[in-house]
This record gives C-alpha cells, structure tokens and sequence, in this order.
C-alpha cells in the first residue's frame, strides 16, 4: 500500500482565530475544534491546526503554499482580507482564469484560482 496524506499541519499561535480564518473565508467545513487543534476538511484533504507557544515554530517564509481552487475569486479574497489575510502581489488574470496569492494573519501563503470558462470544459 502507498502511504496516504493525512493532513497538513499548520503551527498557529491562535488556533481559535486561525480555524475561523480558514472556516470564514474560505467556508471550510471544521471537523474538530479545541482551544490546541483544529481540522478542517478541504475537499478530500484535511488541514490540521496545532497551537505552538513559541514563536519560532510559527516563523513562515514562502513555504509551505496552501492552494485553493474557488468558485468566486474577488468573494474570497474580500472574506480573507476582512479576516486579516494580506494580498502577496496583484491579482492575475492569465488565460486559464483568475490567480490570487495571499498571506494568512499566522503567514501562512495561500493561492485561491478560479477556472476560467476555457479551463472548465
């Protein structure tokens, strides 16, 4: 048997606001939700939230990259940036669709797509 993903793992200083960041801007079912942790299911993937007390376990560069796929590109950035998100760049517009990048209050990196007409088909 190959090995199976069970979740991503996030380390957040509030896991609390982290869950309803990810709940509320990107409606995001919670699965499980203590003051420590959090799962949220995405799709066929879970992202897990654990709470860290130090700061260095939180520290974010670029990696790793959340990727969403969204009906609604403009809805959902505004969701997040209402949340604390704060956008990595102007939002693209290549043939395929539209692009966002964002990064989450914890800093976290987030790309939301939305399909074109032409990449839906």
């Amino acid at each position: 048997m190959s090995a199976v993903l069970r979740h991503v793992l996030l380390l957040q200083k509030d896991v609390q606001k982290a869950a309803k960041f990810y709940q509320e801007g990107l409606r995001l079912p919670v699965n499980v939700l203590t003051e420590r942790w959090a799962e949220l299911q995405a799709g066929d993937a879970r992202i897990a939230l654990k709470a860290v007390d130090g700061e260095a376990f939180t520290t974010c560069g670029y990696s790793p990259f959340l990727s969403f796929e969204v009906a609604d590109l403009q809805d959902s950035v505004q969701r997040l940036l209402q949340l604390g998100a704060t956008l990595d760049g102007p939002i693209k517009y290549p043939a395929r669709g539209k692009v966002a990048v964002l990064r989450g209050p914890d800093g976290h990196m987030l790309s939301l797509f939305e399909p074109g007409d032409n990449a839906r088909s």
